[in-house]
């Protein structure tokens, strides 16, 4: 599973970009987000980090399948 960011939501603050542990979230066309392939919702953390540090509810949700 993973994240994803909802790009209505993101105010582009940047917050969640240095936290992430795998590198997976990257500023793409004016907005960021969240690498599928390689974020892993910080499993080895207990709860995805991007989550703590992001301002906006709701912005960052597990990634739909």
């Amino acid at each position: 599973m993973a994240m994803a960011i909802d790009g209505y939501e993101c105010t582009v603050c940047g917050d969640c970009k240095p936290v992430c542990p795998t590198g997976s979230i990257v500023l793409q066309g004016g907005i960021y987000v969240i690498d599928a392939d390689s974020c892993n919702e910080c499993a080895d953390l207990g709860e995805p980090r991007c989550l703590g540090v992001c301002p906006v509810d709701f912005c960052i949700q597990p990634l739909d399948d």
